[in-house]
Order: structure tokens, then sequence, then C-alpha cells
């Protein structure tokens, strides 16, 4: 554990090219699209500027207008396809690599937990958005 903070590892496999989850992962017209962890919530507005030290902004939102946040960091490290590291508003370090298997992409995401929810809560509510990245993806490419 990094800083005392616990590191939680999500993945799933996403039957694409590797292009097209990059693509999917990093484009602002893509991400509001699979940006939800249930269908009552949505990502209506997200800013990336994909360069180490570039920021980015994800809104997300109730659908029903009872809350939303921005989801808000900046980027650490951009290995074009194949890895993205950055650190959040908050200071945690969050990580995600693509590796190639066949003809599917298995993503790997690491981020460190915050202190507000559960581990559980939180692993439950990246997982629900790497699954709609993933359904998206593999629907849209």
């Amino acid at each position: 554990m990094k800083n005392g903070k616990e590191k939680i590892e999500i993945r799933s496999i996403v039957k694409a090219s590797q292009e097209a989850v990059w693509n999917s992962y990093t484009n602002p017209e893509h991400i509001m699209k699979w940006n939800s962890a249930s269908d009552d919530w949505h990502s209506p507005h997200a800013e990336n500027d994909l360069n180490v030290g570039g920021k980015f902004l994800y809104r997300m939102e109730a659908k029903d207008g009872s809350y939303g946040f921005d989801f808000t960091g900046k980027f650490d490290e951009i290995e074009p396809l194949d890895h993205i590291a950055y650190t959040l508003d908050d200071g945690r370090k969050v990580d995600a690599v693509f590796t190639r298997q066949g003809d599917q992409i298995e993503v790997v995401q690491t981020f460190e937990a915050e202190d507000s929810h559960s581990i559980e809560e939180q692993r439950s509510g990246w997982q629900a958005i790497l699954d709609n990245f993933m359904k998206y993806t593999e629907s849209h490419f």
C-alpha cells in the first residue's frame, strides 16, 4: 500500500481491436456513452487533454438531476494503445493497462481506495463502469 491507501484492481476482456479499445477509452465522445455505473446515471460532459500533464473532466450525474459530480485529474503517463496513469484531483493514483490477448484486449485498472465508501462499493462501482465500457466498445467498434 502506497501512502497508506489500499489498492483495488478491476479487469475486463474486450472483444475489439487495441485501437478501438483505446479510442473508446480516451475519446470524450465515447466516454460520455459508457461512463456510468448504472442505468440511472450518465456522463453528459467529458473533456480529455490526452497528454502528460493534461487534465480531464468527466461529469457524472443522476439522470433525475438529484446529484452529480466532476471526476477530474491529470495524466502522469501515456503509452498510446497500452497504458495510462493518472492522478485524481484528490491525490489518488489510477493505472490502466491494455494488453492484447489474441483478438481481444484485457483492460486492468488499479486505483487507490478513498475513505468515504467501502472497498467493495468502490470495486463494484468501478467494475460496473468498466463493464459498461466493454459492452459499449464491443457493440460500437
